[in-house]
């Protein structure tokens, strides 16, 4: 099974880090902002998916969506905008468990 760690951009120029393994389901629920959305997605209508990234473990997944949020909002936005700063950011070793996904 595969798993996806994304940050979606949300109003007020807000970005929201989330883990699942099934990515149409969970865009569905956040920009439909239903009730099974984040509350931040609820509060922060979701806007844009700004970056997607897979891997086959939940746990390193989960480790991965840990990362990202202890990142300030500038790493966040660079990583987003160059992938290539993954192994600098998280490591070689993590980075070898993820695939950038094209959105």
């Amino acid at each position: 099974m595969m798993y996806y760690v994304y940050m979606i951009k949300c109003e007020g120029d807000m970005l929201y880090t989330g883990i699942t393994n099934d990515i149409d389901r969970r865009m569905d629920e956040h920009f439909g902002r239903t009730e099974k959305c984040a509350k931040f997605t609820r509060s922060h209508r979701a806007q844009s998916l700004e970056a997607l990234w897979s891997c086959e473990s939940r746990s390193t997944a989960s480790k991965l969506e840990y990362r990202i949020k202890q990142l300030s909002k500038a790493q966040k936005l660079r990583l987003i905008a160059d992938n290539d700063l993954f192994p600098e950011l998280f490591g070689e070793e993590l980075s070898k468990l993820f695939h950038r996904e094209k959105i």
